[in-house]
């Protein structure tokens, strides 16, 4: 049987409680599909060392701030997933949790949304789910021979899982260096960090306070049609959180450039010497997870997915959110979802108040492609 509601949230984690939070505000009725069984979003996947690199009071969603973790600066991720459970209890939202959406399809007027726990019959959609899904995985010369383990940053967990052990971590951006920090100051592997570049380091003093406020400051000049200040990537690609400082400051990051190839006793080195290896953790990113969505058949000619804003181009009752900069400065962040999850379910509430939905290319300016 199908059931109608004003909004289906596809996803309940950070991006998913933010838009709840908004939606509940404008008093619309709406539900959240989330897939995992439990609250938390990706944050109970995490590894177990992670923290956050920022205090609690700059991790908040909108309407409740992140309370202090005894004796912690920045909160690990398990204190993030007891935020984000009494969250979605705090405001009862209405969150499904073990509920995998498949498709979202047109029909007549309205969008379909089909999970493997029902259909929802909808007259808006806002699509949060993320990239921690989608693991993205370079084409590497032999990865097919290379017997050792091999993993990514979504299924590390703890240095004792690599005792004994020589382990390449492959990724020069903040995954990476957390978790060689992790291994190394553990010391029971031997482990050596691969990057594709020299690492860049940004200076000790800076946390996600000022990383948030320079990510906005771009956008706003972008906005503005001012000259791009080159944001957060200006700056460096590596946050010294604690654990990060006291192993660089130890020795022990031993960084050398990206091999050439795999091979069936670890990786060949572009001067040609030859290393072994056990095991390699890939933290080389992810890609938005947006499967769903192709019944829609809103991709570009690059293969993105256009939006104004948060708002599809292709398909005005599709809201996108948390994704990155594209739906909102920093949006794939606690602090700042807030924002752009407000926007787009007061573009939402406006809509259903008049009973018009924007076509294409209507509304507001500045498209940019999620891909």
């Amino acid at each position: 049987m199908t059931q109608h509601t004003d909004v289906v949230v596809v996803g309940g984690g950070q991006a998913g409680l933010a838009a709840g939070y908004h939606l509940r505000r404008q008093g619309l009725d709406f539900v959240v599909l989330d897939a995992d069984a439990a609250p938390g979003g990706s944050w109970q996947h995490m590894w177990d060392s992670l923290h956050l690199f920022s205090p609690a009071d700059h991790s908040s969603l909108p309407g409740r701030l992140m309370p202090a973790q005894p004796g912690e600066t920045y909160p690990d991720a398990g204190h993030v997933v007891d935020y984000l459970t009494d969250y979605e209890k705090r405001y009862d939202l209405p969150v499904q949790h073990g509920a995998r959406v498949d498709a979202v399809r047109r029909d007549a007027g309205h969008l379909l949304v089909e999970a493997d726990t029902g259909t929802w019959r909808a007259k808006a959609v806002i699509s949060v789910t993320g990239t921690w899904s989608r693991p993205f995985l370079p084409a590497v010369p032999g990865r097919s021979v290379f017997p050792g383990r091999q993993l990514h940053t979504v299924n590390y967990r703890s240095p004792a899982d690599f005792a004994g052990q020589r382990v390449l971590v492959v990724g020069g951006g903040k995954s990476g260096a957390q978790i060689a920090a992790d291994l190394a100051l553990d010391g029971q592997a031997d482990v050596t960090w691969v990057t594709q570049r020299p690492t860049r380091f940004l200076a000790d003093d800076i946390d996600g306070r000022a990383l948030f406020d320079v990510a906005t400051a771009r956008r706003r000049a972008l906005d503005a049609g001012r000259t791009d200040t080159g944001g957060v990537a200006s700056l460096g690609d590596i946050v010294a959180v604690p654990a990060v400082r006291a192993a660089r400051d130890a020795g022990l990051l031993h960084v050398k450039p990206m091999f050439a190839r795999l091979t069936a006793t670890g990786v060949r080195w572009s001067d040609g010497s030859q290393s072994d290896a056990d095991a390699i953790v890939w933290c080389t990113g992810f890609r938005p997870a947006l499967s769903h969505l192709a019944p829609l058949n809103l991709r570009g000619s690059r293969g993105g997915i256009p939006t104004d804003g948060t708002r599809a181009v292709g398909e005005p009752r599709l809201h996108l959110l948390g994704y990155g900069d594209w739906t909102g400065p920093a949006s794939a962040t606690l602090i700042r979802v807030g924002r752009p999850a407000g926007d787009a379910v007061r573009h939402i509430a406006g809509q259903l108040s008049t009973g018009r939905i924007l076509g294409a290319g209507e509304g507001r300016s500045g498209s940019r492609t999620v891909r």
